[in-house]
């Protein structure tokens, strides 16, 4: 079983120390979430890991001949088209086809000892096959698939991908040669459902160890067999996935501040009785206690972490019908994105809507909120609804301001009042004066956030609020909309949060919207639900055929069925490869053969047997390899 053991490690920026002295280690088929707030150092320690970074102390070392991949963030690429990139990750194996044919044609020009060509062709043949280049083709194809990539996309031009499409193409480098190790730094931002679902079902079966950052809960709920917990400097490891690990480290954080509390009372207590009786009577039991207390191994206090807190407030009740859309069309040039589209909101209700990337969900926030106008149809706002909407983008947020005249010049507030609130949300100190512009994606959330509180609307819009958000800050907001007495519209991916807070479902899908009452693992029951009755249906549909039916396509079986059954198993470029190979080995034949001395009959007839055989087995394979040229 390999192991990938990490001892020791240390870093620091400047005074900042990241992390200090982190020790784990992770085996073969387990599956490792790190976790931690923003800021903490899982990203860093990821890095450190690969090399990407240099440790101030410790080591990493693996087992032997163990490889190591790693979801990288930047977007350098070596190549122009996305096969490049994929090819560039089988490198080796392609490297060792390219040698195979060259061999094949020295063989078949009758280059050099045709004997040592067959042997090296069998020791390459080996390695490309441990390589995994029989597969190599079909994998990359598997890969790219499941992440949203079709055929045609192949030799697209990679500055043509969106970001999120370049996300996804270090995915697939990451993935496609299935390392012993993987290291993935938030895998599924940039990833829909679909996609989601998929990334969570190859990870599962996958056979080497992950260590995975992730902020997606739901994720590391589905995904993960152990949780390390990277917090003020230091490391906790758990057993179990993200649910479990919030239980057991409540319990412990719990029995820590008990035992903590309990401690500093006995400390209280003990230097009373020294400060009363130290130069009294019982000065000598003072004297022994406070020896006592000098040996006392002190309890570090409970981790406090500094966290967001807020709830949203209204200042009127909206009417009961808070949106209507009837008969709603938008396009974008000749692209229609969906249309005939109607739905409706009420007072009180929160809403989750999900669907593919390009389904049309901004689409229908920016309709909603007026900063695009329907094709067809209308779109109508209740009578005293106040809407608040956050943008993903935060283009809302002046990139020309500081963080506190953003406030200041946005809201009327003083600079005193706005350091108060600012500080509410975490913005502290020299932090108020930096530009907007300069903040980091987590901090841009906040002060997105910190508006919307602002703004005290009754109906709040939210494109994606949890992106750039760590678990704490997304509990927080969790709580908050739990909270609010008003209405909200939420279009997300993150699944373990629509679970939290959403009473209704949208999907949009093919420019269609449907609608389920209830939250995000209720609309999958359903949808899972009419899966199973599609497939009843299809499989109710198939047991119709006659037993005659059945049959004539058993007697159509070929009669060879069970013979040979390995080299029937055989794919395509397989079954080319073996062909390759058994041409070499009859040409091989055919020269000892020709130098045997007619004087050794024994050895010219067993060479003439072998030539045989191999030439009954050449006449399978051509047989077999028309056959799967015919189904393609």
């Amino acid at each position: 079983m390999a192991v990938l053991k990490v001892s020791g490690f240390s870093k620091s920026f400047g005074i900042n120390t990241v992390f200090d002295q982190v020790s784990f280690e992770i085996r073969s088929g387990e599956r490792i979430g790190l976790v931690g707030a923003n800021g903490a150092g899982k990203s860093t320690l990821l890095k450190c890991m690969t090399g990407r970074e240099e440790a101030d102390k410790g080591s990493v070392k693996s087992s032997a001949g163990t490889s190591i991949g790693y979801l990288r963030q930047d977007f350098n690429y070596n190549h122009d088209t996305l096969r490049g990139e994929m090819e560039e990750a089988w490198e080796d194996v392609l490297s060792c086809q390219r040698h195979l044919g060259e061999l094949t044609q020295a063989m078949a020009e009758q280059k050099g000892n045709a004997e040592a060509l067959v042997e090296e062709y069998g020791k390459t043949e080996e390695r490309f096959s441990l390589l995994g280049g029989y597969e190599y083709e079909a994998m990359t194809r598997k890969i790219l698939s499941g992440l949203g990539f079709s055929d045609t996309d192949w030799d697209r031009s990679i500055q043509s991908f969106s970001g999120g499409q370049k996300v996804r193409i270090n995915l697939a480098s990451a993935l496609v040669r299935q390392p012993d190790f993987l290291l993935l730094d938030e895998p599924t931002n940039h990833l829909d459902m679909e996609m989601l679902e998929w990334l969570e079902e190859y990870l599962k079966s996958y056979r080497g160890g992950l260590l995975t950052v992730s902020h997606d809960r739901y994720f590391l709920d589905e995904v993960s067999t152990g949780i390390l917990f990277l917090e003020q400097t230091r490391m906790r490891s758990f057993r179990g996935n993200y649910t479990h690990f919030i239980q057991v480290r409540e319990e412990q954080d719990s029995a820590q501040r008990t035992a903590y509390k309990k401690q500093q009372e006995h400390i209280a207590d003990t230097e009373e009785y020294i400060r009363r009786y130290k130069a009294g009577i019982k000065s000598k039991q003072a004297r022994g206690r406070q020896s006592q207390l000098n040996r006392l191994q002190r309890m570090a206090p409970p981790v406090q972490e500094d966290t967001l807190h807020f709830q949203f407030e209204i200042t009127d009740q909206s009417a009961e019908r808070v949106l209507d859309i009837k008969n709603a069309a938008a396009s974008y040039g000749e692209h229609c994105i969906f249309k005939n589209l109607s739905a409706q909101i009420r007072r009180g209700q929160t809403v989750g809507m999900i669907g593919p990337n390009g389904a049309g969900k901004t689409t229908l926030l920016k309709l909603i909120t007026g900063d695009k106008k329907p094709d067809e149809g209308f779109i109508r706002i209740g009578d005293q609804v106040r809407v608040g909407y956050y943008s993903q983008e935060q283009e809302r947020l002046n990139p020309r301001l500081t963080v506190i005249e953003q406030i200041t010049e946005t809201f009327g507030y003083g600079e005193k009042e706005a350091r108060n609130i600012l500080g509410r949300f975490l913005f502290r100190g020299d932090d108020v004066f930096r530009s907007v512009t300069l903040l980091s994606g987590g901090e841009k959330a906040r002060l997105s956030l910190l508006c919307l509180f602002l703004q005290k609307p009754n109906f709040l819009i939210l494109d994606e609020p949890t992106n750039h958000l760590d678990i704490p800050t997304r509990e927080m907001m969790e709580n908050a909309l739990a909270s609010f007495s008003g209405t909200c519209l939420i279009v997300s991916h993150d699944r373990y949060f629509l679970d939290k807070v959403a009473t209704v479902i949208w999907e949009m899908s093919g420019g269609v919207l449907n609608e389920f009452l209830g939250n995000y693992t209720y609309f999958r029951e359903k949808q899972r639900d009419l899966e199973r009755f599609e497939a009843d249906q299809r499989e109710a549909a198939q047991m119709g055929q006659s037993e005659r039916q059945k049959e004539i396509i058993h007697q159509q079986e070929p009669a060879e069925k069970h013979e040979k059954i390995q080299k029937d198993a055989l794919p395509g470029d397989k079954i080319e490869m073996e062909i390759s190979r058994m041409e070499a080995t009859l040409k091989m034949y055919e020269s000892k053969m020709n130098e045997e001395s007619p004087d050794n009959p024994e050895m010219l007839a067993e060479l003439s047997r072998m030539y045989e055989e191999t030439k009954k087995e050449l006449d399978h394979l051509y047989a077999r390899w028309e056959k799967a040229a015919a189904e393609s």
